[in-house]
C-alpha cells in the first residue's frame, strides 16, 4: 500500500496518508486562493480511514469556512492541512502542497475558473470548469 507523509512549515504537525489519492484538481475559488495565498490550491480527497496524525494534533486550529466545510491548520505557522465536510464526514480534503514524496497522479482540471485571480493565466491543456466539474461529488470522490 502506498504511503505519503505530510507536514506543516514548522514541522510541528505531521501526518501520513495510506493508499491512493482521489482525483486531483486545481481550485481557483476565492476561498482557496485566500487560504493558500496563491493563485490556486491543488487538492485531493481521501477517506478519513486513510489518514493518521503522526504528531502535533494538539497544535491544530480550525476555521469554519462555510456551513459545510471546516479548515484545519497549524496554530504555530498557519500551514493549511486538511478540510472536513459535514455532508461527507468520511472524506478529508487534502492540500497537496504539504505532502512529501512522489505523487504520480496528475490534476484532472481547474475548478472555479470564473473566480480565478485576474493576474494568473492558465497555460496548460487541462479542462477548465467555471464552477464544479458537473457535480461537487466528483471533487469529493476518493480512490478507495
Amino acid at each position: 500500500m502506498a504511503e505519503l507523509n505530510g507536514k506543516c512549515l514548522c514541522e510541528a504537525v505531521q501526518y501520513r496518508i495510506a493508499g491512493k489519492l482521489g482525483p486531483i484538481f486545481n481550485c481557483h475559488c476565492s476561498k482557496c486562493r485566500r487560504w493558500h495565498g496563491a493563485a490556486f490550491r491543488t487538492r485531493t480527497s481521501i477517506l478519513r480511514s486513510q489518514f493518521t496524525w503522526l504528531s502535533g494534533a494538539d497544535n491544530l486550529s480550525s476555521y469554519d469556512s462555510s456551513d459545510n466545510v471546516t479548515k484545519y491548520f497549524c496554530r504555530t505557522c498557519g500551514s493549511p492541512l486538511i478540510s472536513t465536510y459535514k455532508d461527507h464526514p468520511q472524506v478529508l480534503g487534502i492540500a497537496l502542497g504539504g505532502l512529501e514524496g512522489e505523487i504520480t497522479e496528475q490534476p484532472q482540471g481547474h475548478l472555479f475558473t470564473d473566480s480565478k485571480a485576474s493576474w494568473h493565466q492558465i497555460t496548460d491543456n487541462l479542462p477548465q470548469f467555471p464552477g464544479w466539474p458537473g457535480a461537487e461529488a466528483l471533487v469529493r470522490k476518493t480512490a478507495d
